[in-house]
């Protein structure tokens, strides 16, 4: 969920700084963006090794 927050705080300060003319406030906009589009990526490779770790303990219970 706080990768959502800090998409669209990042889009929001971006739009804020373009708007006003601050380089600075959108710059640090674009940043924040990218810090939540890193945590959704990393939330998904999460998802993805549990998922490969339940198949793996399911094919050890079926071979034991």
């Amino acid at each position: 969920m706080s990768d959502i927050v800090d998409k669209v705080t990042g889009k929001t300060k971006q739009a804020v700084g373009d708007i006003t003319g601050d380089r600075s406030l959108h710059r640090e906009g674009r940043k924040e963006e990218r810090k939540g589009d890193a945590k959704e990526e990393a939330a998904r490779a999460q998802d993805k090794a549990d998922a490969k770790a339940d198949e793996v303990a399911n094919l050890e219970r079926e071979t034991n």
